[in-house]
Parts: structure tokens; sequence; C-alpha cells
């Protein structure tokens, strides 16, 4: 038995996602009464997001305690690639809409708690940053564990104890060693997410959302295959594509099926390791990106905000357009991190419209009816590209620091 796990184990983890992919969406067809196969995925996700808060919490303050200096470069350019790319996914899919603008059934639909402008989204923000720490890792408040573990990671380095900052890293290599163990399910859980999407979604989405499901996942490709590696390229003045398809292969695939940045964090985390990235680095850079890089978010929020006004009839100027493009960035940085977060930003975009909170809302439902396949091309796109622009930007340090 022991040798068979040493064999599992050593053996390709993506190769062993695809078989899971291919056995779950085979059984989602022949026996889709078989629903016990789907409590797999619920599992393994279930696990994802439970030690994700906590590794996140472990390594920030880890690697902010341990930290040697130097990696401030790095943090700018990160986070400007970050916020530039989700300015740039926005417009993307503005240009995409004047193209190919479509129109969606406006029915049903219920009103909720949601953020009505952007100074809602602001001030969400900084509550969650201030957040009591131990609610914050139960709750999975990203702001919140991020914010503290800073404040803790620094207060540890200024002690200048060993004891206290060997403890931090003995710590972040326990909780990494589980998260490996999770990680080594992952086919198994694959398998069930699959299956799950196969024997209920199935293709009947195409059928009334067919315009609406095309232009959203053609406006994340464009973003996701043309703009990121440009923005790359003038950032490494290489080819950029053979790190994209890694990042889209090693995190995209994943992410694609748990339709959670969050839960994907830990996957991320491993393909910077893989990638011989500085720990230091990605274990902070990586959180933040599932909490700021949105570029899928921004596409969703744009598409469904100018579908609803083409609805009505509404002529949008290239000015309100552009406006819309830095309301979706700024609120899509708030996002959540779990399935269909961005859909529930929706409303607020509306509102620059004004368009009531009713009528956004009927397009936040439709959002939930293509959510199979809008919500998990976005998490693909987002997640991924944490990873890619993480590189990207310890490339770029290096790069600069050769005097190239």
């Amino acid at each position: 038995m022991r040798e068979l796990l040493r064999k599992w184990a050593e053996s390709s983890l993506i190769l062993r996602i695809l078989c899971g992919l291919v056995i779950g969406a085979a059984l989602g067809l022949v026996v889709p009464q078989w629903t016990g196969i789907g409590i797999l995925g619920q599992v393994f996700v279930g696990a994802l997001k439970a030690i994700a808060p906590i590794l996140v919490a472990v390594l920030v303050m880890s690697s902010i305690a341990r930290a040697k200096g130097g990696l401030g470069p790095r943090f700018r350019t990160v986070i400007i690639l970050y916020l530039l790319t989700t300015f740039v996914a926005a417009l993307v899919a503005v240009s995409g809409s004047f193209l190919f603008p479509v129109t969606i059934k406006l029915e049903g639909g219920e009103a909720g708690n949601l953020p009505g402008g952007l100074a809602d989204i602001f001030s969400s923000l900084l509550n969650n940053m201030v957040a009591n720490p131990v609610l914050s890792l139960t709750t999975a408040n990203y702001m919140g564990i991020l914010f503290w573990s800073v404040i803790i990671g620094v207060a540890a380095r200024l002690t200048r104890s060993q004891t206290v900052i060997n403890f931090f890293g003995e710590l972040s290599d326990v909780v990494s060693l589980a998260v490996k163990w999770i990680i080594q399910f992952a086919p198994f859980g694959i398998l069930g997410l699959v299956f799950t999407s196969v024997s209920e979604g199935g293709l009947g989405i195409f059928s009334d959302y067919g315009r609406l499901v095309l232009l959203l996942v053609g406006c994340m490709l464009v973003t996701s295959l043309i703009f990121n590696p440009i923005l790359a390229f003038i950032f490494l003045r290489k080819n950029p594509y053979p790190l994209l398809w890694q990042c889209l292969k090693e995190s995209g695939l994943s992410a694609f099926f748990t339709r959670s940045s969050a839960a994907n964090i830990p996957m991320n985390l491993a393909l910077c390791k893989k990638l011989g990235l500085d720990e230091e680095f990605y274990s902070v850079s990586i959180p933040l990106g599932s909490t700021i890089n949105m570029d899928g978010a921004a596409v969703t929020i744009t598409v469904l905000t100018l579908a609803v006004a083409n609805t009505l009839g509404m002529e949008v100027s290239f000015g309100s357009a552009l406006l819309l493009s830095v309301m979706a960035t700024l609120g899509a940085c708030g996002a959540s991190g779990v399935a269909g977060g961005s859909l529930l930003l929706v409303p607020m975009a509306c509102s620059l419209y004004g368009i009531p909170q009713d009528i956004a809302m009927q397009a936040v439902a439709v959002g939930f009816i293509i959510s199979v396949v809008q919500d998990s091309v976005e998490t693909a796109l987002n997640s991924s590209g944490d990873a890619f622009f993480t590189a990207v930007a310890e490339l770029h340090d290096r790069r600069r620091g050769r005097g190239c």
C-alpha cells in the first residue's frame, strides 16, 4: 500500500486530473442518477476552502517575519499588473459588447443586500480589513486575514527573536505539508465536480443564453490569450506564452472546476514553488491576487451591465462606457473570491446608468443560470493570472537586477 501511494504521489498530477475529468464526464452522461459521486467534489472543495485561510495567514506571517528585504519593487510591479490587467479586461468587455451587442430576458429576480455604489465597496473593504482576526479566519475574510497577518508578521520581525521567527517558519512547513496531502486527492475532487456539472447542467444553457455565454467567454479568452501576454511581454521582453500555458494548465484547469479563487490558492502556491519563485514574495502576492486580480470579474460585471442597458434600449456613450470600465475595475477588486461573487456587483455597476436594483437583479439571476460556464471560465482567468503575473513581476525584477 505504501509503495502504491508513493507511485501515485510521484505520477503527474495534471495527468491524474485529466483522467478524473474524463471519467467524471463519462459517469455524468451514463449514470447521472448516481448523485453520490458528486460528494467527492464537495469534500475536495470544502477541504481546500477550509485550509486556505489558515495557509494564507501562516505563510504571510512567516514570510514577513523571515523577510530579508528587497521585496518592494516586486510588490509594486505585481500590484500595477493586477490592477492594469483588470482595467484592460473591462475595456475588452466594453469593446466586445459594442461590436456584438446582446440582450437578455429580464424575468424574475429578487433584490438582496448588495453594494449600492463605490462608497459601499470601499467601506466594506475597510471594515473587512479590521475585522476580528479569528472571525476572519473562520469566515474566510481574506482582507482581514492579510491585514492582521501583515501586522503580526511585522511585529514578530521587530522582536528580533529567532525563536519566534523559527516558530512561524516551522508552522508554515507543517501547514504546507497538510495542503500537499489534500492536493494529492485533486483527481477525485475534479471527478466529482465534473460529474455534478455534466449530470445537472448539461448543455441546455446554450439554447437560451448562447450569445451571452459566447460574448463573456470570448472576452475572457481575448484578455487571457492576447492582452495579458502583451502586457507581460512589455515587462519581460521575451515570449510569455510558455509561462502562460503552464499557468493555465496547472492553475487555470483546477480553478475552472473549483470555481473559487480562494480554494485555488494552494494550487497557485504549489505552482509558484515549482517555478522556482521566491516564497517570501509569492506567499503574499498570491493571496493578494485572489482579492484584487479580477480580470474575469471585470468582464462579467461590464458585459451583464451593458446587456441590461441594451435590453432597455439605452444609448451608452464612449465616455460613460469608460467610466463603467473604471467602476467595474474597482468593483471587481471587492468581489468575493467564491463562486458567483462577481455577479453580486452587477447592480452596483448598473446604478451608473440609473437602472433600478430590481431590474439589475434580474441580470444577476441570468448570471447564475449560465454560471456553470461563465463562473468557471472567470475563475480560471482570475486564478491563473495570479500565478502568471506573480511570475512576471519576479522575472521582471530579476531582469532589472541584471541591468538588462
